[in-house]
């Protein structure tokens, strides 16, 4: 049984960036210099466990009206196993007690649909972002 939480300490946020670096940085090949920034430090970290495993992982940068889900990885191990979605669904719930209005991200094109069956919409062009395709992604949030 998969469960999500925001992370309860520091060792918690360790196994979340050690997710991210197993997943876009030794996976992906996503130059760590980039996976990394200062947002870090003032994110809301999402962990997604399997018993006491962190299998999962997002941030949210609450910005006002608009909450930016990012950094979202799940180990191979865990994926097709609604890691994803159920990361999704908190962070929603975390952005709208937060006064967001619209959840904003940018989406690899290989996943676009995970956010598509979740009721994201694609705008704007194809970009590159580390050596990636992304686009950006947006949907409404309702009281």
């Amino acid at each position: 049984m998969i469960a999500v939480r925001p992370v309860a300490d520091e060792q918690e946020l360790r196994a979340a960036l050690a997710v991210r670096q197993t997943v876009f940085v030794d996976e992906q090949g996503v130059p760590g210099e980039l996976e990394y920034d200062e947002h870090d430090a003032d994110a809301d970290h999402l962990v997604a466990l399997d018993g006491e495993a962190v299998v999962g992982t997002c941030r949210l940068l609450h910005r006002g009206a608009v909450c930016k889900l990012g950094r979202m990885a799940v180990l191979p191990a865990a994926r097709r196993r609604g890691v994803a979605s159920a990361l999704l669904d908190l962070a929603e719930r975390r952005a709208q007690d937060r006064g967001a209005r619209r959840m904003a991200l940018s989406a690899q094109v290989a996943v676009v649909d995970l956010y598509e069956r979740a009721g994201y919409t694609a705008h704007g062009t194809v970009y590159l972002d580390a050596g990636i395709d992304h686009i950006d992604m947006d949907k409404p949030l309702h009281a």
